[in-house]
């Protein structure tokens, strides 16, 4: 199973201060069952546990910087133990997702309808097409308000964080998942007339009006379906293997 993932979205493609891939555990274990995730705490190794799965495949990698130790003493560790304890696997598919044809930022523009999608920020990577963002088209255009209000709706979102609404219509729109923003003078690049991401420096919204639309709709909403992908890819090549998009919900920003 890991060498699908691997198939779909190569290691080579994450970033260079990335640490995606295999977390924790032995890959020659039969598979009982993968619990597909965005990030992993004590609750989402519970959740596998309790529902017989010994595989978590999340987005964001659990181990991301070094241990020095292993006592508890912070979540990440008590995952570690946990894990161990029963025999669960942890792998992680990050920015390799995010750079892999039909990954994260594919899946974002598949919520819009977007059509003629296509990287951009291209790069090629041992011969593979890859890139940070997308862009593609609306089906129809949309005025500024309209548009937020799709974006909203398609990402169960309870506000987005905009500059003043564009005053032109919108057709053309570039993604980038997560924290995209360094990504918005390529996105103007493109003539794209919108932006999506999910987090934004306060002073990137200044300067732009009436030039682009910015949209940022938060890191975990702007990543969450990217699980969907997870169960594409095992179902279409691992077609045995029970598949659980996990219940318990990982957004650790509370909107009051």
């Amino acid at each position: 199973m890991l060498s699908a993932l691997e198939k779909f979205a190569p290691l080579p493609l994450q970033e260079s201060w990335d640490n995606a891939g295999l977390q924790l555990g032995l890959t020659e274990a039969e598979v009982s069952g993968a619990l597909l995730c965005l990030d992993v705490n004590e609750k989402i190794v519970d959740e596998a546990i309790a529902k017989g799965c010994n595989l978590i495949v999340s987005h964001h990698p659990l181990l991301f910087r070094g241990l020095k130790q292993i006592s508890g003493a912070d979540y990440v560790q008590r995952c570690v133990i946990k894990a161990i304890k029963h025999d669960v696997v942890i792998v992680s598919m990050h920015t390799n997702m995010d750079n892999a044809l039909d990954g994260v930022n594919w899946k974002i523009a598949e919520r819009l309808g977007l059509e003629g999608c296509k990287f951009f920020a291209q790069k090629s990577i041992d011969g593979l097409e890859a890139g940070s963002g997308v862009v593609g088209d609306l089906p129809s255009e949309m005025d500024a308000r309209a548009f937020v209000e799709l974006v909203k709706k398609q990402f169960r979102v309870e506000c987005a964080m905009c500059n003043e609404l564009l005053e032109r219509p919108i057709r053309k729109v570039a993604i980038c998942g997560g924290a995209g923003d360094f990504l918005l003078p390529e996105a103007m690049g493109e003539g794209a007339d919108a932006f999506i991401t999910g987090e934004m420096h306060y002073h990137q919204y200044f300067g732009h009006e009436q030039q682009i639309q910015i949209c940022v709709i938060g890191h975990y909403q702007s990543e969450q379906f990217t699980a969907e992908i997870f169960r594409d890819i095992i179902q279409r090549e691992c077609p045995g293997v029970k598949t659980v998009v996990a219940d318990t919900s990982m957004n650790p920003i509370y909107y009051f």
